[in-house]
């Protein structure tokens, strides 16, 4: 959920000191950090490469900042990132794969024969109540404390139809915006459709090579361990910033690995399996290998077409990217761009209980799964790539609630109770990635649908989709 790399500066510095022979994989977390985030930003958000290095990576490399140089090659759409001159990583744009670390040039295997479908010039829905543009006034204000709030998007749907949404200048309904953690939520989705198609038993020992030895103590771990953070493997932590984040086994997986799933199945067992909860980016890589095998058998391209077919166009998702490491697996833990519209379809599906119009997506009982507290989660509320509301932990949020969360900013607040959908994007650095301004956003909002005439009059989800509703069925 929360990555910062502010931390660091103190152990980056050290690295740069003559003699240290650590210094080239220590230096590969900052490097391909950098390089990844500004070559998505421009290339699949099409945001503009020095905002983006100033907004999003700069304020997680602390110190390190200047020590960080960038350079795009709008040609080659490839961003490479040195430090201090002496080590370098570089990202590849791969249509429409997104951008790729480890791989210098795009590969036929991986080519994908739908590229994402957009409707440019589509008009954002107004607010046509006074209580709605005020919370949206608040999202968007920014505060007078120093922090920024960069709030992107915000859309909200009330049963099932857009009732406002608003845009920051230069994004706008077509902009696919970074999830951040949120993709982990998205890979919950691609497993619950792999259970209900029979291909993933998540109670079973996970379909992993390395612990396939009845011997080895981590054959006992299941896809539900991994996906409730219990899997007991050393794979480090994503929750918490810390000053040894460049040695920490979770960014280590995620930015000096070609093979995230491989290096993150590789670690051994920290505690029992199943006995602690540590919420980290390692389990998740071990899962966007798992559904390559399951949903592709191990090719990227139908991988790809499993998970459009599957899901994305079944709820009118047209413009999504799931980024992959360079052997094709999908980086489910953060890596997933989506329209602010397409996080809220994405919401949608579960408020719905997994169902689309009269489709199942989800196996029946999946969203109840997902949403069902992870033991040892209690302080945070953690459940099955989700986070939650309960009585020792409920957020300021209305009772039920539940969401998907990723770092600097980025929610999809489900609230049952209300038929609400409530989507916030952008990069703040503003406290605790400014939660307080969602869960006010979302009050409001509450509010307003208890309110005399309040009524879900804008536009169906369903009748909005990037697809035909043709296509859909």
């Amino acid at each position: 959920m929360i990555r910062d790399f502010r931390p660091a500066a103190l152990a980056l510095g050290a690295l740069l000191l003559p003699g240290c022979s650590s210094l080239p994989p220590a230096a590969a977390v900052p490097t391909a950090m950098a390089a990844h985030e500004v070559c998505s930003a421009m290339f699949v958000s099409r945001i503009d490469g020095k905002r983006a290095f100033a907004d999003t990576v700069a304020p997680q490399l602390g110190l390190a900042g200047p020590l960080i140089h960038v350079q795009a090659d709008p040609t080659r759409k490839a961003v490479t990132a040195s430090l201090a001159g002496l080590y370098a990583r570089r990202a590849v744009y791969r249509e429409p794969y997104g951008c790729v670390v480890g791989m210098e040039a795009p590969s036929p295997v991986l080519r994908s024969a739908q590229p994402p479908n957009l409707t440019p010039g589509t008009a954002p829905v107004r607010a046509g109540d006074a209580q709605l543009a005020a919370a949206l006034d608040m999202a968007f204000a920014e505060p007078s404390n120093g922090s920024r709030r960069r709030t992107y998007a915000a859309v909200i749907v009330y049963d099932g139809r857009i009732v406002a949404e608003r845009y920051a200048p230069g994004v706008d309904v077509d902009t696919p915006l970074h999830g951040w953690s949120m993709s982990k939520s998205v890979t919950n989705a691609l497993l619950g459709v792999l259970v209900r198609q029979g291909r993933l038993d998540m109670s079973a020992p996970a379909p992993v090579p390395e612990w396939r030895g009845a011997a080895d103590p981590r054959h006992p771990i299941t896809p539900d361990d991994l996906l409730r953070m219990r899997s007991g493997l050393d794979v480090g932590q994503s929750l918490m910033p810390r000053w040894n984040a460049p040695f920490d086994p979770a960014n280590r997986i995620m930015f000096a690995s070609a093979d995230m799933g491989a290096a993150a199945a590789s670690r051994p067992l920290k505690s029992p399996v199943g006995a602690a909860w540590t919420y980290s980016d390692g389990n998740t890589a071990i899962l966007g290998r798992i559904i390559r095998q399951a949903a592709g058998g191990g090719d990227p391209a139908a991988t790809q077409d499993f998970a459009r077919q599957e899901l994305f166009d079944r709820l009118g998702m047209g413009a999504v990217t799931v980024e992959t490491d360079a052997t094709g697996s999908p980086i489910g833990a953060t890596q997933v761009y989506a329209t602010a519209r397409d996080w809220a379809r994405f919401g949608q599906l579960y408020l719905d209980d997994g169902v689309v119009g009269e489709q199942r997506v989800l196996p029946p009982g999946w969203v109840r799964y997902s949403t069902t507290l992870t033991p040892g989660s209690e302080p945070y509320g953690y459940g099955a790539g989700f986070w939650l509301t309960s009585r020792s932990n409920n957020h300021g949020l209305p009772a039920g609630s539940f969401l998907a969360r990723g770092a600097r900013g980025q929610y999809v607040i489900i609230v049952p109770s209300a038929r609400l959908v409530v989507v916030k994007l952008g990069d703040a650095d503003a406290p605790r990635a400014d939660f307080q301004t969602m869960v006010d956003l979302v009050n409001s909002v509450t509010r307003w649908t208890r309110s005399p005439g309040s009524s879900a009059d804008g536009p169906s989800l369903a009748r909005v989709p990037h697809l035909p509703a043709a296509q859909l069925q």
